[in-house]
């Protein structure tokens, strides 16, 4: 669940930028569109390879 704390004289602009920003690092928008339409098996298992291969690059990019 994903929560922020309202600051003291902070704009609800700014709060609702402040929990769009979480919800972006989070992956929850992905989630949820993910989610909205069936995902055959051997869709998920290349999406999962994808995600992987992704992750790897950027793991060993850094250094």
């Amino acid at each position: 669940m994903i929560g922020i704390k309202i600051r003291e004289n902070e704009s609800i602009e700014e709060a609702l930028r402040r929990f769009k920003r979480e919800c972006d690092r989070n992956g929850l928008i992905q989630e949820i569109k993910r989610r909205e339409h069936y995902e055959s098996p051997s869709m998920k298992r290349k999406r999962k390879a994808q995600e992987a291969r992704r992750k790897s690059k950027k793991r060993y990019s850094r250094f």
